[in-house]
């Protein structure tokens, strides 16, 4: 089965693909905002380089696209025909990555949490959500890895 796009029109998609200051991403800032959160972006001198982190918190989130990061919703276990060993295997590398980045920040001393772009349908569900992951205690003065996080 041919590519209906073909390989040229295909690069150009995927190359519009952003990995920083997507919808979802927007999306969940602007609800930090509105529960008065205040946070920076994209720090790079954090493992993984988390994609809104609270200092004052020690809470690092991260904003995952279900597709691209293998979530186990409709769409994050969806394979894509064309390709499928490419996509299964960069899945599969996107996740251990993820893993990583998460170990070392809580190695760190950091809570962590993910946001699945699936989540964002349900505001009212978001909101409640991230105040939830923003008033959770950590034990023993070591932040803990957020309990609802399915990741």
């Amino acid at each position: 089965m041919t590519d209906v796009y073909g390989t040229e029109k295909r690069s150009a998609v995927m190359r519009r693909v952003r990995g920083r200051d997507t919808t979802p991403e927007l999306t969940v800032r602007k609800a930090l905002t509105k529960l008065g959160a205040r946070y920076r972006l994209h720090r790079k001198d954090l493992p993984g380089s988390p994609d809104i982190v609270l200092p004052g918190r020690r809470l690092a989130l991260f904003v995952h696209g279900c597709f691209w990061h293998g979530h186990d919703c409709a769409r994050g276990a969806r394979v894509p025909k064309q390709n499928r060993d490419y996509w299964v295997g960069k899945v599969g590398r996107n996740r251990a990555r993820d893993e990583r980045a998460r170990e070392a920040l809580a190695g760190l001393g950091w809570r962590v949490a993910t946001v699945w772009e699936c989540e964002l349908k349900d505001k009212a569900g978001l909101e409640g959500r991230l105040r939830h992951i923003l008033n959770a205690p950590s034990s023993h003065g070591r932040p803990k890895a957020d309990p609802g996080d399915p990741s």
